[in-house]
């Protein structure tokens, strides 16, 4: 395809989007990209081949899933609004191994979705500019759908990205950087200045690269119990990891017995604060407070 025919450019997203009468919604959180060479930057950090499968969230007016799909094997882009899908039927018309889903990537059953859709058994990798209202569900819808997810490499807002990716100690870690964390090795590829968009959103953007653990970062007694503990550790940044614990489990004579016993077993100080907790030490607490119940 001719350079001056990328969908990224300025000229042409003006072109297609005055072609097609579309008018920006605010609650999709749609900004479109229009610098082409950030969008090579990220398909070159998501290492895309002709042996990788890749699904997109939210292809706009597909500028980086032409990209996507002149690299990969097959793309996947799943798209909520139906004001976009006659644009993209025309946008990517010369590309026959992109299928456009018109559906909300949340309700989707992506299990079912993938084996009926990628004809190869090929490493799926997940690339999008993700609607920055719903960054964080989407990642996890992702990590917990049991699907065999290779790689992200999905852009969003800086201040989500320093917080995926934070070490503990730092202001920016919490639950969500230990939820990703858990399953994924966090990264920050690159930051994207706002000025790149149309319209401008108010803050910059980073394109993190998420990778696959082989098995998860730390081993727990029981999943659901570690996520619910390592979230009630910063329901309130400031207190103390005591007092976030009995907010949360209760303050009865037996629970405190119970939670003092835990603190113990696993070494750690009641007087710490959250943030200064490892993902080793959380798994440490989680276990001893399952192995004493």
């Amino acid at each position: 395809m001719n350079e001056y025919k990328e969908i990224a450019t300025p000229s042409r997203t003006k072109e297609i989007l005055k072609a097609h009468g579309f008018t920006f919604k605010k609650s999709l959180g749609q900004n479109f990209l229009t610098e082409p060479n950030i969008l090579r930057k990220i398909v070159a950090a998501a290492e895309i081949t002709k042996e990788t499968n890749v699904i997109e969230v939210g292809p706009g007016i597909g500028a980086l899933t032409e990209h996507l799909g002149q690299n990969a094997n097959q793309v996947l882009a799943f798209e909520i609004d139906d004001r976009l899908i006659p644009v993209l039927a025309d946008t990517l018309s010369p590309y026959s191994n992109i299928k456009v889903i018109h559906q909300d990537v949340l309700k989707a059953d992506l299990a079912t979705i993938i084996k009926q859709e990628f004809k190869e058994d090929l490493p799926i990798k997940v690339v999008a500019n993700l609607p920055y209202y719903i960054t964080t569900p989407i990642m996890m819808h992702f990590l917990e759908s049991g699907i065999e997810i290779a790689e992200m490499v999905v852009m969003m807002q800086k201040e989500v990205a320093d917080r995926i990716s934070a070490k503990p100690g730092t202001k920016a870690y919490g639950s969500l950087s230990i939820a990703v964390q858990y399953y994924m090795e966090a990264q920050l590829a690159f930051i994207v200045p706002k000025t790149v968009f149309v319209p401008q959103p108010n803050v910059d953007s980073a394109i993190l690269k998420l990778t696959k653990r082989e098995k998860p970062a730390v081993d727990v007694t029981s999943e659901t119990e570690f996520f619910k503990l390592t979230k009630a550790s910063f329901q309130l940044r400031r207190k103390t990891l005591w007092n976030n614990l009995q907010n949360n489990y209760g303050k009865t004579p037996e629970i405190k017995e119970w939670l003092t016993n835990s603190l113990e077993t696993a070494g750690i100080d009641p007087t710490r604060r959250g943030e200064t907790l490892s993902l080793a030490e959380f798994a440490a607490l989680s276990n001893a407070m399952e192995a004493s119940k």
